[in-house]
């Protein structure tokens, strides 16, 4: 059972690693809005393609960065349920949640984005502005693989608390060695 755990945190690594990179991505978007405001305000001059990029990058920031949120355990929960339940009882609700959930969500929306991102490819589609980016396809991409991230996240978290199960079924009640986020589970 410790390789779940092994296995679990490779995953978050990798997670975090993507994540990390993405959020850098926010700096990014506020220098071009900046630019795009300062641009448009003092110097009459407009750029739908400094607008598609801001798009692109808050596309890039959202979707890369969800599955680093899930492995931090940052997205939000119904406190005032969660904060009364045992530990095994939230293991319980969070691989239920993982498995009914989580993973055919990803998985549908992983299926469908791919096919969205393929037809973009093949059609050469840009942009419906004159001025607007190109390749259209490459951003439509970041729905397909964030996607993939926020899977990997699932996984990683399931392993987690299969494995923080196991732990409490071998007698161990506090539940030692079963990872970082048993104080948070």
């Amino acid at each position: 059972m410790r390789h779940l755990l092994s296995v679990s945190n490779i995953l978050k690594r990798i997670v975090t690693a993507i994540g990390n990179v993405a959020a850098w991505s926010a700096v990014l978007l506020m220098a071009v809005i900046l630019f795009d405001v300062v641009s448009r305000r003092f110097f009459s001059v407009g750029s739908s393609e400094l607008q598609e990029l801001e798009w692109h990058l808050h596309t890039v920031l959202f979707m890369f960065c969800l599955g680093l949120g899930y492995v931090r355990n940052a997205h939000v929960r119904i406190d005032m349920l969660w904060e009364n339940l045992g530990p095994r009882t939230k293991c319980w609700i969070e691989i239920i949640g993982i498995l009914t959930f989580m993973m055919p969500f990803c998985l549908v929306v992983i299926y469908y984005g791919g096919e969205l991102t393929h037809r973009s490819f093949i059609k050469g589609e840009v942009s419906s502005s004159t001025t607007g980016l190109p390749y259209r396809w490459l951003i439509k991409s970041a729905i397909p693989i964030g996607m993939s991230v926020l899977l990997m996240a699932g996984v990683a978290v399931l392993l987690e608390k299969i494995h923080t199960l196991w732990t409490f079924a071998q007698g161990d009640d506090d539940g030692a060695g079963s990872g970082p986020d048993l104080a948070e589970t």
